[in-house]
């Protein structure tokens, strides 16, 4: 490994936090306002929910070349560059055009998708010991700062309008990349062994990466079709926009909870089967309430997001969990967020079709109850105490 300028853990793990904040709600953010864009444009359900699948089929597309970029440009500059994607993500999807809208989407997409791949390799380079612990907590940034994003959209739009409101997310981007610029002296890149990786066996033929994998991408199928819509399901329950914007607030900190708890379970476990089981079945739970007792909203929307936040912070456990090197993490990370973005972007979209084609929400909500089931069988292969051969 290239030598690096020495920095304060603390300074890298701040840097590490920041970043985890753009990463969900700078497009998540937009789900309480597709109604309000939906109609501003003319759009269909399908039309609009695809303004939160353009930024996953960004994943899908970019994912696989982060390691790349990573070993050509180092570490700490690709993750930078990550930052100044999403910086003009943001900026162009509120210049006001339709086309605008998903260009910036898309722009913003592929700046978040970088990141996703490569934080975890930074992690599992700089900090070997604490993966499991720093994983937990720079999810649960993700989820708290996806959370006040989600908060604010509703009555930033009610006092502007939709594109400031939108707009007003650059300011999570834009900081992280002043915090993260001291990080730019250290350009770190892999040496010989970490590139080669332990085995030189691709991730792509491993079943256990595939495990890990459809584990991450099906969890994330239920998380973004439920996220995108959750709004539209809360008002047609006869709720206000502002209470159901509140609620997809709501869900969003509750995927943070789960954080509380993960740490001290995961180490004292030699495996995480029971805990993967637990969330999809918490998961399933949630859905089900939703559907019986929408009046109970309150509960059931906390319950999934601590369910789903849960088993996506595991998923990107696993990740670092199931890999035996930096190099390593890297690759499956980029399998499994590329795989597993592919398999959630259709969430939006596909549920949104649904709609459009039955007028209810109950079937959006069976389909994803359905998956959930899935997860717990993807959990018992991807939660076994094994790592990438």
């Amino acid at each position: 490994m290239t030598s690096r300028t020495s920095l304060h853990p603390f300074w890298i793990i701040a840097g590490v936090l920041l970043v985890a904040s753009t990463l969900r709600g700078t497009f998540t953010g937009a789900g309480p306002l597709l109604g309000d864009i939906g109609q501003a444009f003319g759009l269909g359900a399908s039309q609009a929910g695809f303004l939160i699948t353009l930024p996953l089929l960004a994943f899908f597309v970019v994912s696989p070349f982060a390691a790349r970029l990573a070993r050509a440009a180092g570490l700490e500059r690709a993750i930078f560059l990550a930052l100044i994607a999403m910086i003009g993500g943001v900026a162009i999807r509120s210049a006001g055009p339709l086309w605008a809208l998903y260009l910036g989407s898309t722009a913003l997409g592929a700046g978040i998708a970088i990141g996703n791949t490569l934080l975890p390799s930074l992690l599992k380079r700089d900090f070997p010991d604490q993966i499991t612990k720093l994983t937990t907590l720079y999810a649960v940034t993700m989820g708290v700062a996806s959370a006040g994003a989600s908060a604010v959209m509703v009555p930033l739009a009610q006092a502007f309008d939709w594109r400031w409101a939108l707009a007003a997310l650059i300011v999570l981007p834009l900081t992280a990349a002043l915090v993260w610029a001291p990080q730019l002296r250290r350009r770190s890149t892999p040496g010989a062994e970490a590139t080669t990786g332990l085995s030189g066996v691709s991730v792509w033929r491993s079943g256990l990466a595939w495990q890990v994998t459809l584990f991450f991408g099906v969890n994330s199928f239920v998380y973004y079709a439920v996220a995108a819509w959750l709004p539209s399901i809360l008002t047609s329950a006869g709720m206000s926009p502002e209470v159901a914007g509140g609620l997809h607030g709501v869900m969003q900190l509750a995927t943070a909870a789960p954080g509380l708890v993960l740490v001290p379970l995961v180490r004292r476990m030699k495996d995480q089967r029971a805990l993967a089981t637990g969330f999809a079945l918490l998961g399933l739970m949630s859905l089900a309430g939703l559907y019986a007792a929408p009046g109970l909203a309150m509960i059931w929307v906390a319950l999934f997001g601590f369910a789903i936040g849960g088993a996506f912070i595991l998923a990107l456990a696993f990740i670092g969990l199931r890999s035996r090197s930096a190099e390593q993490t890297a690759q499956l990370s980029g399998m499994t967020q590329s795989v597993g973005y592919l398999m959630s972007a259709c969430g939006p979209i596909a549920i949104g079709a649904l709609h459009d084609a039955v007028d209810a929400w109950a079937p959006a909500l069976a389909v994803c109850g359905a998956l959930c089931i899935l997860l717990v069988v993807l959990g018992l292969g991807a939660g076994r105490d094994r790592q990438v051969a």
